[in-house]
Parts: C-alpha cells; structure tokens; sequence
C-alpha cells in the first residue's frame, strides 16, 4: 500500500445489483468526505489469497450525499478483486482513499461526446450527470452485449433523452467511430472509457480525422485484451525464475510471490513503473496497457506486468530488480499456484 496515499477507514453501507453482473456499493468514510469530481476514483484495499491488495474503482455520480459509490463488474477472469467485493456483506468495513483523478473533465467546450463501453459507463455516468447540468452541448454512446448489462440507462435517459444512444451485440449495433468524430463540433471533446479494443479504435480514427491530438480523453480497465485471458509462462534468466502465471494472476502478482522486488503504482496499465524488458517471446504479448504507443506495443521490447499477458505460451524478460528475494537455484522451478 503506498505511504503517500492518504488512506482511511471506511463502512459498507448497502450494495444493490444494478445490472446483470454488476453491483453498486454504497461507502461511508470515516474521515473527512471529499467530494469527487466527474472522472475521479477510489482506492480500495481488497484481500486475493489473504494478503492485501489494492485496486481502482470509478466513483459513480456526483454522491452529493456524502456517500462514495463505486460499481463492479464480477468477471469470470478475476485477478481477485471483484470477487473480494462481491464477497462482502453490507456493514463490511473497508480501507478506502481520498477521491483522485486521472480523467478530469474539462468544462467550456462547445461539444462533447462521450463513449463508454460495458462497466466503462462508471466515470462517464457522472460526466453525462455534470454535462447536462451545466446545459452543455453533449451526447452519450453507450456500448454493451446485452440490454441486462446496461447499468444507469434509465437515469440516463431521463437526464439526455434522444442524446443517449445505445449500442447492443446482441441487435448487431456498433458505434461507428469515424462518423461519430466527424458530427462533432470544431474544438469538441471525446471522453471515452472502455475495453482496449474500442479504445484503440477510438485512437486510430481520431487520429485520421486530423482533430487535436488533447481531444480525445480517455480511460480503459486493464483486464480487456485482444486475447482471452489464460495462463503463461514467464522466465526471467538472470534470476534463475520459471513461473506459470495462471489465468487468476497478473504477471506482477506472480513475480512478486516469488520474491522479485517489482516497482509498481497504477495497477491499470497507465502509469508504466511496472514495466519489464522483453528479451523473447515465445507466443503472443497481449498488451493491454494504454502507456505504451502504438508503435511501442508493435516493437514488443517491454510490457506492463500489471494487465498485459500472453497468449498460446510465455515471454523471457528481465527485470528491473538486481538482487532476488531468494537464492536462484532456491527459486529457478518455482511455479505460481493458481
């Protein structure tokens, strides 16, 4: 848990399901309450295998009451912590930080479009609650699989009308992205929060509407991939290590369990401490972080530990940390248990 984080303690009100796999949890602090801006998150401390752990959420709406409200998504790929939340019980007490933000809404353009995909719909909610209430020019696509995964369409619409549009796999919809860029307004504004594949579209046509690169805004969670998630190798020669990292574990999860001193922060794919050499691959790097470019990702020299994985095999890297945890030849067939 970082030191420079200002953490207090915290009671879980109440949690209500909202939509198919996903629920509401309703938190009061118990420090001081600070009001979160659109695009703010919170820190929570989840435990994954006994041992505390922290993640991420989106704090949903602007909680005018004094209450943070966060939304999780239960994924059947899990690193552990949406299954720790969905553990918890109302009264639960929790170890929570100040508000943050990492996706600031600017206010004072003259057109905004908003695009969240699946459990993405949890920062842009309360964008689309600020927008409209500042009687600012804005509409909001909203991208699911199925009408049942849809959290806050209701509310949504009260508020937008035909300004929220939705997009369903099941009736065949997607957002069509070049088109979408080419309605909006000299000087307007995306914010888009969802899986890396929409995010990288998302890049790709802003970038061929010659729009101002500070345009588009955006936040992904970094369990999304090209690829399904399953287990990899991972060797680090220098330190003697041959770990399997099964489906439930990060690879930053799975060095650090076997004793590699890893920097980390984000745990999201966003700030890069995490980061390894890659020396070679043996299969395909699933990058799922939104540090890199573009053209890093292609160039395949490192990777973010915290969210990017492999497909069909392993990857050999070498890391950052100079001295093991443990004696080589103590730690060269460690594998890491599922």
């Amino acid at each position: 848990m970082r030191s420079d984080i200002e953490w207090s303690g915290a009671r879980l009100r109440s949690i209500t399901d909202i939509a198919a796999g996903i629920r509401l949890f309703e938190i009061e602090p118990s420090a001081r309450f600070v009001a979160p801006a659109p695009g703010s998150h919170l820190k929570v401390t989840v435990y994954v295998d006994g041992r505390p752990d922290v993640r991420s959420y989106s704090i949903v709406g602007p909680c005018a009451d004094g209450l943070y409200r966060i939304a999780v998504k239960r994924l059947p790929d899990s690193r552990g912590g949406s299954l720790y939340m969905w553990s918890l019980e109302p009264g639960a007490n929790l170890t929570i930080s100040q508000p943050a933000n990492h996706f600031e809404l600017t206010y004072g353009r003259p057109d905004y479009l908003l695009i969240a995909g699946g459990i993405g719909i949890t920062p842009i909610y309360g964008m689309a609650l600020a927008l409209s209430q500042a009687k600012a020019r804005v509409r909001l696509l909203y991208a699911a699989r199925t009408e049942a995964e849809l959290a806050f369409a209701e509310e949504l619409r009260e508020r937008l009308g035909d300004r929220l549009e939705l997009f369903l796999d099941a009736e065949g919809r997607r957002v069509d992205l070049p088109a979408e860029f080419a309605r909006l307004a000299p000087g307007g504004e995306v914010y888009l929060c969802g899986p890396i594949g929409m995010l990288e579209a998302a890049k790709t046509a802003w970038a061929d509407s010659g729009r101002p690169v500070g345009g588009l805004r955006f936040e992904t969670f970094g369990n999304s991939g090209r690829y399904a998630t399953e287990a990899f190798r991972v060797r680090v020669p220098r330190l003697g290590l041959d770990l399997l990292v099964p489906e439930n574990k990060s690879m930053l999860d799975a060095l650090e369990d076997a004793g590699v001193a890893m920097i980390h922060d984000c745990r999201r794919g966003e700030c890069g401490l995490c980061a390894v050499d890659i020396l070679e691959t043996e299969g395909v790097v699933d990058h799922r972080d939104v540090f890199f470019s573009d053209a890093q990702k292609q160039a395949n020299a490192k990777m973010c530990t915290c969210v990017s994985r492999v497909a069909r095999g392993g990857v050999t890297i070498d890391t950052a940390d100079r001295t093991a945890a443990m004696p080589a030849r103590q730690a060269a067939s460690i594998t890491a248990a599922p």
